[in-house]
Order: structure tokens, then sequence, then C-alpha cells
């Protein structure tokens, strides 16, 4: 049994390992991508884009938990990969129709897909193994920080521009790699409580009624997955761990899209910023995967544990997020075409934006890894709808927060991340201090 659950759990973050190298990268770079596009027809922002998949991502997981206990978690993920590889395909041959297109796509995609995640690795977990199985998983997604930044970093280093040529050989190494990942979850074992396709020898009933009795069932499962979600929403546990749910959004917007563009707009690191990108986004890669590997394999799962790694990604994302007001100018956001025209208030240095690179992922692996521990240990039973929920709350803050990104200084997108960040570490120490509290009563 243990040895099929960790099997599982290594092809699973394999898998989300090759889809996200691919995406990732992709999202790293887009805004940068399609200011460099020849085709003056394309009327497309990388930002625009991106809140969109993250606006339809928040709504769509309202109904991903029904969608995956209709479906089960491996037919609901292998769906899902196949939206993202269709996004990725866009840039090989870009249009503005399809690329909003499939922008909407991928958010139910990506709803479905990580709902489907959460619920399949709680399924294979137990109390004991769940930070293991967590910091294992984790660490295998972040290495999809390194591989596409790596190419980046080689292939564009140098450049000012991405002439088509580039941009077409890269998605569609991105697209093989994306379709790849899609495929591994075929192999992936089940781990029980869903019925086997219907097999009409074992059955005593005609095969339409047994067919319309499961159908009944599904129907009534999708029901009960989504007031089960609702229900949810309104306990107290829920309420005050949103706001550390909602602050992952919005890092995951500045790490994930926004800071890469900064550096590249960034005038003072000339002809070396557009490789930059790619070296920045592998650092952000290699903090989520020490901070996988320290606080999700290497150490005991306790409540002291978990509030003093949230505390420590709070102080590591202050430090990096002071440093970068200091180090990147003002407007690096929202420039279009040219580089920056503002000064930073230090000469910007490359070895202090890097370091920022990597203190952004470590501080967010602290953050999620603890937040997937701490609802799976406290849902365990209603894994699906929960971790629906935390998706829904992040994403909808990553939309808001791509929006804004292209009208707010960093300055002011800076000062909105502390100020979250300060009320959603505040509020997990709370819950954990409530479940301490409330040891061995119901949580809600």
């Amino acid at each position: 049994m243990a040895d099929f659950r960790m099997f599982n759990v290594v092809i699973l973050g394999i898998g989300f390992m090759l889809i996200f190298t691919a995406f990732t990268t992709c999202g790293n770079i887009e805004q940068t991508v399609i200011k460099s596009l020849s085709n003056s027809t394309f009327q497309g922002s990388g930002y625009n884009s991106l809140a969109i998949i993250y606006g339809v991502f928040s709504a769509s997981n309202l109904i991903a938990p029904s969608v995956v206990a209709s479906i089960g978690p491996r037919l609901s993920m292998i769906f899902s990969g196949l939206l993202y590889s269709g996004y990725i395909a866009v840039f090989i041959i870009p249009a503005t129709w399809s690329f909003y297109l499939t922008s909407v796509l991928i958010g139910v995609g990506a709803a479905v897909l990580w709902t489907a995640q959460g619920n399949f690795l709680v399924l294979n977990s137990d109390a004991n193994t769940i930070n293991r199985n967590t910091g294992l998983f984790w660490a295998l997604l972040q290495c999809s920080m390194l591989f596409g930044n790596l190419y980046i970093y080689l292939d564009w280093n140098g450049i000012t521009a991405v002439t088509d040529t580039d941009r077409r050989t890269l998605f569609i190494v991105l697209l093989v790699l994306s379709l790849l990942g899609t495929m591994s979850f075929v192999v992936l074992r089940k781990t029980g409580g869903r019925e086997e396709p219907l097999n009409e020898e074992d059955s005593l009933l005609p095969a339409c009624v047994a067919y319309k009795e499961r159908a009944v069932s599904a129907v009534r499962g999708l029901t009960t997955e989504f007031m089960t979600m609702l229900k949810l929403f309104g306990t107290k546990t829920i309420l005050l761990l949103s706001f550390c749910m909602a602050y992952s959004g919005l890092e995951l917007t500045f790490y994930s899209g926004v800071y890469g563009t900064c550096i590249g707009a960034t005038t003072q690191f000339g002809a070396a910023a557009k490789g930059l990108i790619g070296l920045s986004g592998m650092l952000v890669g290699i903090g989520e995967i020490v901070g996988g590997g320290l606080f999700g394999l290497l150490c005991k799962n306790n409540r002291f544990r978990r509030t003093s790694v949230v505390f420590l990604g709070m102080v590591v994302h202050f430090i990096a997020f002071y440093l970068i007001f200091l180090n990147i100018p003002d407007d690096a956001p929202v420039v279009v075409e040219t580089g920056t025209r503002s000064k930073s208030y230090l000469t910007p240095s490359v070895p202090v934006a890097l370091l920022c690179s990597f203190l952004l992922g470590l501080g967010d692996s602290c953050f999620n890894t603890q937040l997937y521990s701490i609802l799976g240990c406290l849902y365990a039973e209603e894994s699906a709808p929960v971790f629906a929920i935390f998706k829904f709350i992040q994403s909808i803050c990553a939309a808001v927060a791509f929006l804004y990104s292209n009208y707010l200084l960093l300055s002011w997108q800076l000062l909105v991340m502390v100020i979250f960040g300060f009320t959603g570490t505040l509020c997990f120490f709370l819950v954990e201090k409530m479940n301490d509290l409330l040891l061995g009563l119901p949580e809600y």
C-alpha cells in the first residue's frame, strides 16, 4: 500500500513538473514576448491574459469539486493538462482571439487540475505522511522553474528583442513537455473510493438501469460537494486562513509574472536584461525547492513547526520586498516598449536582484507547504472542496493583482503585499492557536 502511494505522489509531482515547466516559463516571459511580436495585428496583453486565467480559475473553483467527484482525480488531471497544452500552442502562431479564448479555457482547467491534485495527494497520504508527501510534491513541482528558465537564460542572453524563430522554437519545446506531463497521469494507480467501469457480466441489473443509477448518484455527488464547499466557506477556520490564501495569490502574481518583467525592463541591466529573466526564474525555483525540501521533508508534522515556517516566510518576503524597493526602478512593471526611465534608490545590482528572486521562492514555499499541510490535516475527509476554496481565493487575488500590475507602480504593489502578508501570517497563528485549544473537538 505504502509503495504504490509513494509511486503515485512521485508520478504526480513529475507530471506537474513537466506541465508547469511549460506554463511557468510561458507566464514568466509572455509579456516580454508579446512586446517583441512582429505581428502588428496582435493586440493581446500578457498581464490581461493572466488576469483572465486567474479570474476564470477563481470562478471555476466553485464547480471543480463536483467535476472531480464525478469523473475522479486522474481523468480530471488528464483533461486539464490538455487545456494547458492548448494555451502553450497559441504562442506558436499567435492570434488575439485564440490567445484570450485559451486564457478562459485554461482558467477552467486550472481549477479542475489543482482541486484534483489536492484530492489525489490526500488520498495517497495519511496523518504521518501528509507533510512528507506535500514537501516531495512541492519540490518536484518547483523543479519546473529550472529547466525552461535555464533555456531562456542561455538562449536569450544578450538579445534586445525576441525574434519569431526564437519564439516558435521555444514554444514547440514547451508544448511537447506539457503533453508529456499530461500523459504521465495515465500511469497513476487507483487509490480506491471510486467504482471501476461497469462490467455487465458482474451486474444483475440491465446495463441501462445500472448506468441510470450511476448517473443519478453522480448528480447527487456533485450537489453534495458544492454544498460542502459553501458550508466550509462560512467556518471561522477558513475565514481566517483566507487572508493567508489571499496573500499567496498576490505574491504568486508578483514572482511569476511581474518581477521577471521588471528585471527585463530595467535599463541599467543593459543587454543582459532579457537573459536575466530566465536566471531570475531559476533562482525562484531553487528557493521553492529548498523550502519544499527543508520544511516538507525534513521536519516533523507539529503545530510549532507550521507557525515557525510561516513566520520565517513572512520575514524572508519582507526582506526581499525592501531590497526590490531599493534596487528596481519604480516604473519597471508598467513600461510598455522602452526600458525604465525612473531611477531606483540604489544603483540596480544584478546580484541583489537575483538574491531577491531566491528569497521570493523560499518565502512562497514557506506559505504554500504549510497551507497544504494544515488543510490536509484539518480537512482530510473534505479535501476536494477545501482545496477548491484555497484555489478560489488564491486565484481571484492573483487575477486582481495581474489587473493592477498594468497600472500600479512597483512601490504600491510591494505595499499591498506587505499588508496582506502581515495579516495572513497573524491569522495563520490564530488558526493554529484555535486548533490547539479545541484539540479533540470538531473543527467547525
